[in-house]
């Protein structure tokens, strides 16, 4: 019995649904540039998280999609099939997104520029194809942590204030979520070793705080009226930094430099059965959203 079947023997099998999705940002009433609640540095939090989703989900999808002749298991097969086509709606509706926050003044443009991408590209082509894909499952963890927080802190849903922001980030982080042990169950099925798995976490990790803080100090320095009200701003990054999103993220990050961890130990099963009533039931959220 392959590792994948051994820890789903006792539960059934979940795959990734990828679905066709169309939100309306700006619709019926027009995004305020401040569109989180007014809170200034969270709403240039979430353009760079939006800006930097789409070519970050494309090397996702390269990683996993240079081992697909390798990929053996049927059933792993299909949850990657189901892990692409949610990466390719994510990157698309964030490209969506992201020209909206353009057209208001957020010069995020850059992180999905072409000359940026051919960089990262590039990058790719120099690393070994394992070492990418160990990025990638590290980078999945990351992103399920911070979409679990999403999924369950009333604090983060109030704080994402335009409607339909927040109903882009909980289709995101619920899918995140859903295909949360993918990539890092494709990494085991080539060979990854634990070694390497660990070794990539913990130089992210290490990545994680100066980049995030540069990013954002650049794009709130772009912001003529950001610039003007600079107590404002401290307070604001303070409550962001000291507030629900990061408070403690440390350790659950930590929990992926375990040797032996896998993302399954974490039991997401009620909170993914949860918002599946809550975005895609009879009366979901985005029961319309749908194509």
């Amino acid at each position: 019995m392959t590792d994948q079947r051994a820890r789903t023997q006792d539960r059934p099998i979940a795959y990734p649904k990828a679905r066709r999705i169309r939100f309306r940002f700006g619709e019926p009433k027009p995004m305020s540039k401040y569109y989180a609640g007014g809170d200034m540095v969270f709403s240039h939090f979430i353009a760079g998280l939006s800006a930097g989703f789409p070519p970050g989900e494309e090397s996702f999808i390269r990683s996993v999609r240079a081992f697909a002749d390798r990929i053996t298991d049927p059933v792993l097969k299909k949850r990657v099939a189901g892990f692409i086509g949610q990466e390719a709606m994510h990157g698309q509706e964030h490209r969506r997104l992201n020209q909206k926050l353009v057209d208001m003044g957020y010069r995020i443009e850059w992180f999905d520029s072409p000359s940026v991408i051919e960089r990262q590209r590039r990058l790719e082509r120099r690393l070994p194809a394992t070492v990418h894909l160990a990025a990638t499952a590290a980078a999945e963890h990351y992103t399920t942590v911070l979409a679990s927080r999403v999924l369950t802190k009333p604090e983060i849903q109030a704080l994402a204030g335009d409607d339909e922001v927040r109903n882009l980030l909980n289709w995101h982080a619920f899918e995140e979520v859903e295909h949360k042990s993918v990539a890092f169950d494709v990494y085991r099925a080539v060979g990854g070793t634990e070694t390497m798995r660990i070794m990539t976490m913990a130089t992210l990790l290490a990545l994680t705080v100066p980049l995030t803080a540069v990013s954002l100090s650049i794009s709130i320095g772009c912001d003529p009226y950001a610039r003007r009200r600079p107590l404002t701003v401290a307070r604001e990054a303070y409550r962001l930094f000291t507030g629900p999103i990061f408070d403690g993220i440390g350790r659950e990050l930590a929990l992926y430099l375990r040797p032996g961890f896998h993302p399954d130990d974490i039991d997401t099963r009620e909170l993914l059965e949860r918002w599946q009533q809550e975005l895609f039931g009879a009366e979901g959220a985005l029961v319309d959203h749908l194509a």
